[in-house]
């Protein structure tokens, strides 16, 4: 076993900050390079990611394109809940996204912006923040997301894979989605595509090699410095969230 003092995650902040600008270098060759810049337009963005929560991309996107089938987003919020349900059944768990979603609807039309999402854009980044999270259903990550994707302002989604790849590694400690935000925001520098291209990047990581259970270990390119490899070599144990 690695002597813990040794690991990343025991090391000081500037240590743990050049950790993952190190990780963003040496995922862009397996990965590439990724300029930010919107993929879809705010709102859009906001919906799907709600779709998104334990979904695959293409399962996303299917919901989405058949929600919209039912209208304009006044017809949405007119629906019926179960017809709501039953167009984003793709998406996992639509009993609970469906009510979630007409309910942020219509706190954003009851909104002074209504609908419109670009006075996001000029608020100071905790109002933006705060401004989101007050809509029900979004968390701290679809804020986050939205903000930096569609804004290109200074914050750090964390999905699970960015989670469990930064736990990993040992750019953090062991802690929940809502803290790691907090956690690698502060060693993170306040440069939008710095942030985009490494969220974008630990994500394509997560999904195709630092996967939950049975990582790729052998083809990783971050092994050299992870506290998980350090410490199990190629029997990194499932991870538990």
């Amino acid at each position: 076993m690695t002597d813990p003092t040794a690991l990343n995650v025991a090391r000081p902040d500037d240590e743990r900050a050049a950790l993952l600008v190190w990780m963003k270098d040496t995922l862009r060759p397996e990965y590439g390079e990724r300029p930010l810049k919107p993929r879809r337009e705010p709102l859009h963005e906001l919906i799907s990611t709600i779709l998104s929560q334990r979904t695959t991309h293409a399962d996303e996107e299917a919901a989405y394109q058949e929600l919209c089938t039912l209208g304009d987003w006044d017809a949405i919020i007119a629906a019926p809940t179960e017809v709501v349900a039953h167009a984003i059944q793709r998406s996992n768990y639509p009993e609970s996204k469906a009510p979630r979603i007409q309910a942020t609807l219509v706190a954003l039309r009851d909104s002074p912006g209504g609908y419109d999402l670009d006075h996001l854009r000029d608020l100071p980044v905790k109002d933006a923040l705060k401004f989101l999270t007050d809509l029900p259903g979004v968390g701290i990550k679809t804020a986050s997301l939205v903000l930096l994707f569609n804004y290109a302002r200074p914050v750090f989604p964390v999905d699970t894979h960015v989670h469990r790849v930064t736990t990993r590694v040992g750019a953090i400690p062991r802690m929940g989605e809502q803290a790691a935000h907090r956690a690698l925001l502060k060693l993170l520098p306040p440069d939008p595509p710095f942030l985009y291209e490494l969220h974008v990047n630990l994500l394509r990581h997560g999904q195709r090699v630092c996967s939950w259970y049975d990582p790729k270990c052998g083809v990783c390119v971050l092994r050299d410095r992870c506290d998980a490899y350090a410490q199990y070599g190629e029997n990194v144990p499932a991870w538990k969230g």
